[in-house]
């Protein structure tokens, strides 16, 4: 799997399908997390894959960390 981002001008229009929430990049797991949703869409080879199909739910962990590293 490739642990290319997506480029910034695309990151920038994208929006998670199911709510239309921002998403935002998790370098380490090559994601696009949304947190409203819990919804984690992946990127392979530079391309986000943004059905919700493809999607993993995040953990209550994940959720945890994430709201937890925003607030530092």
């Amino acid at each position: 799997m490739s642990m290319t981002a997506p480029d910034k001008k695309l990151l920038m229009s994208l929006v998670c399908p199911q709510t239309g929430g921002a998403l935002h990049w998790v370098e380490a797991r090559s994601e696009l997390w949304c947190i409203p949703s819990g919804l984690a869409y992946p990127v392979r080879e530079g391309i986000p894959i943004m059905l919700v199909d493809a999607a993993r739910c995040l953990s209550a962990s994940e959720l945890a960390s994430f709201r937890e590293d925003k607030t530092r």
